[in-house]
């Protein structure tokens, strides 16, 4: 419950009663400072008149000032300079380390706010905050979707710079390894990122211009040309021995490190298209044209139709034999396999994005950040039901920017029940009536 004191003194939804410090000074809280997420004082910078004074300094906040002594603050320097303490039960005098007594306001939390506050944190409906979303102001609610989206953009450069560390800063490895985890659409996600880490480029790079070459070394390294991998109805035929025998030469040649386990790729309710084995395939063939580099998406984003461009560049075709195959030795009716507009899509969403975002923000690039936000504003919506169920309750999902807006608020705000930081929960807590 001190989380939502904090929220009543950032906020200032402050009860209808004169404030007055246990010794009878009148408060008023004419700057409540800036939240602290870190060690110290829980607000930095406030300002506050203690009857005819004005006193900027730090505010520590408890649900009881006994809490004060609890937490060891009467010997930590560190909060000398805190100014006023705030606590919901007063029930005792709280010192600094030289000693001094501290100002202390006994602050209530409004019932009304309390209570929706309850029903925010124990409601299982999805949005909890249903109720005020028709209502909002347009402007709010894009304000805040705007937040969430470069908060969702931020977190998932962080992930690729953490690839970028392992490689010392190489940007073609981290855009490797981010277009494979997003070749696994979902299910196989964790494997294809585990296998991609294990591809040693600057080896493969060497058979570029193979195809065969490079399928080997793929399914090879995926664990998936070992007898034992091969699934239900499948059959070690004249295709696989080939890619088996060059595999094992490969290895030999360029001692390529150690295979992935085949048990981590999953089959269960996947779609034909979706086998590791047809999305190693694509990853072969377009690794083999070598049209997905930094360079190219970034020439792409700048051209004046640039999903057009990305849609030409991320064309993932197969070697002949995948054509009519989903698993080894078992021929199917031949097809045509492409990658269709939807999935092409959750690639520009899902890695150039994140890679490009990255990239213009370590280079301070600013025009090619801009360009990429821009991305996400001309691709529709994201379809599941994260966006089914904010769309049933009255907001606008239209853009991809939309839905990855809302992927963040649910992931980081709902999920965690962190209504205190959402801009929604703010309007669901402090509405006239509901």
């Amino acid at each position: 419950m001190e989380k939502l004191l904090h929220y009543v003194w950032k906020h200032k939804l402050l009860p209808l009663k004169a404030l007055l410090t246990t010794d009878g000074q009148e408060v008023e809280i004419i700057d409540p400072g800036l939240a602290n997420q870190n060690q110290g004082p829980d607000f930095f910078n406030a300002k506050v008149r203690l009857g005819d004074t004005v006193w900027a300094g730090n505010v520590e906040i408890h649900l009881r000032s006994s809490d004060w002594f609890r937490h060891g603050h009467e010997g930590d320097e560190a909060y000398d300079s805190v100014i006023l303490h705030v606590a919901s039960v007063i029930d005792c005098d709280v010192t600094t380390s030289s000693g001094k007594r501290l100002p202390q306001l006994q602050l209530d939390i409004p019932a009304e706010l309390h209570q929706r506050y309850e029903i925010l944190r124990k409601t299982e409906d999805y949005p909890r905050c249903y109720h005020i979303i028709p209502g909002l102001d347009v402007f709010k609610v894009h304000a805040w979707m705007d937040t969430l989206l470069v908060e969702r953009l931020e977190e998932r450069a962080r992930l690729v710079e953490q690839r970028l560390k392992a490689t010392n800063g190489n940007w073609e490895w981290a855009l490797f390894v981010t277009l494979a985890r997003n070749f696994g659409f979902g299910l196989n996600g964790d494997a294809f990122e585990t296998w991609a880490k294990r591809i040693p480029l600057d080896k493969t790079g060497k058979h570029r211009d193979d195809l065969f070459q490079i399928e080997a070394i793929f399914l090879g390294m995926a664990g998936l040309l070992e007898d034992v991998s091969l699934p239900q109805k499948a059959v070690a035929d004249d295709y696989f021995r080939r890619l088996q025998k060059e595999f094992q030469y490969q290895c030999r040649l360029f001692s390529l490190g150690a295979i992935m386990p085949y048990q981590q790729w999953k089959y269960l309710r996947l779609r034909p298209q979706n086998f590791p084995h047809i999305r190693l395939a694509e990853l072969a063939w377009m690794y083999h044209k070598g049209g997905v580099t930094l360079s190219v998406l970034k020439d792409a984003v700048m051209e004046e139709q640039p999903l057009e461009a990305l849609r030409r560049t991320l064309v993932a075709e197969t070697s002949e034999y995948w054509q009519n195959h989903i698993i080894f030795g078992n021929p199917i009716e031949k097809r045509s396999l492409r990658l269709s507009k939807s999935s092409q899509n959750l690639l520009i969403i899902n890695t150039v994005v994140p890679v490009l975002y990255a990239h213009a923000m370590t280079h301070d690039n600013w025009l090619l950040r801009e360009r990429v936000l821009n991305l996400l504003r001309l691709l529709p919506a994201e379809q599941n039901y994260i966006m089914r169920q904010w769309a049933g309750c009255g907001l606008r999902v239209d853009t991809a920017a939309d839905s990855q807006a809302l992927i963040e608020l649910k992931r980081q705000y709902c999920d965690r029940h962190d209504c205190l930081r959402c801009s929604f929960g703010y309007e669901f807590l402090s509405a006239k009536q509901l």
